[in-house]
């Protein structure tokens, strides 16, 4: 039996722009990233925004399956498995269209500003003993989980405790799978609340004056990837914030394009039917005005 990284890379992929036309998309509404992987341009959501919606069909899972996956034997990954799987699979396990790069570069800049903040005389009174926010690095890198930050000369900072969490657990993973739009997203981002002065009161990405630099860093990373299955479907893979953190749903507006484009939508929630799906339900569905037409309960059985 073939692996399913053998199945992957014996795959013979159309060109993105041909699965992209098989749903109406041309070319001048694509992005490419080489050939086979695209993003879809602000254009095009402007002219379908008024197209009607296709049926929307959550699958999820009464518990969640163990990770198996592909990336270096270890990580799981998101391209399924089987014959069921989107391509290409190694590109969408590692650096894809850099989406995960720019949450990371926008999470490390608010922390940056924040620390800089402090050490420039520290107008809005931050105590560095309730900085919340963290860092973040697109791997399980535990040894960063918790730190001393600031050690060595007055120039180098205020020494205190910091900590790294991994890039899909960053709050803005969540916000930008959340937000409507650009403008949406700056609105989320400056809310971002940091740390806390001296008198208890929160301090926030706004407050900071981030939240115009994070938004232009995540100026592409808000448009929806496409690829294509095994048998040449699109498929809008965009974002992954973790279940156990966020709501563990895809970006709510890869979700509004796909219904504007095809008859049916499959979306999946991840972490299992009683965490992935109920934040579907709870938090994705009610936050962005969705309705699900049915949903797919599959049972798992781990031998």
């Amino acid at each position: 039996m073939k692996t399913d990284i053998e199945i992957a890379q014996e795959a013979k992929l159309e060109h993105i722009k041909d699965v992209a036309a098989t749903i109406g998309i041309s070319e001048d509404d694509l992005e490419f990233y080489g050939k086979y992987k695209a993003k879809l341009s602000d254009d095009l959501w402007e002219m379908i925004r008024d197209n009607k919606d296709g049926k929307l069909v959550l699958v999820t899972a009464i518990n969640p399956p163990p990770s198996l996956g592909p990336c270096f034997g270890i990580k799981g990954g998101a391209a399924g498995g089987g014959y069921a799987q989107v391509v290409p699979m190694e590109d969408l396990n590692l650096h894809f269209t850099g989406d995960f790069h720019a949450i990371t570069s926008a999470n490390n800049l608010l922390a940056a500003m924040l620390d800089n903040h402090i050490q420039q005389g520290n107008a809005l009174r931050i105590d560095p003993r309730q900085v919340v926010w963290k860092r973040c690095l697109d791997m399980n890198d535990r040894v960063l989980r918790n730190i001393v930050v600031g050690l060595g000369n007055k120039t180098d900072g205020m020494v205190r405790e910091d900590h790294f969490v991994i890039t899909v657990a960053s709050e803005i993973m969540a916000i930008l799978c959340l937000a409507d739009d650009l403008a949406d997203l700056k609105v989320r981002l400056g809310k971002i609340i940091v740390a806390y002065n001296f008198d208890g009161e929160p301090v926030t990405a706004d407050d900071l004056k981030a939240t115009g630099a994070m938004a232009a860093l995540l100026k592409d990373a808000i448009k929806p990837n496409i690829i294509q299955t095994l048998e040449h479907t699109p498929a809008l893979v965009h974002g992954g914030p973790f279940a156990n953190i966020a709501h563990g749903c895809n970006s709510v507006r890869a979700t509004k394009m796909a219904m504007k484009l095809s008859d049916i939508t499959i979306t999946e929630a991840g972490f299992g039917a009683d965490l992935g799906a109920e934040k579907f339900f709870d938090i994705k569905c009610r936050m962005a005005g969705l309705k699900p037409d049915a949903v797919v309960l599959v049972e798992l059985f781990v031998h």
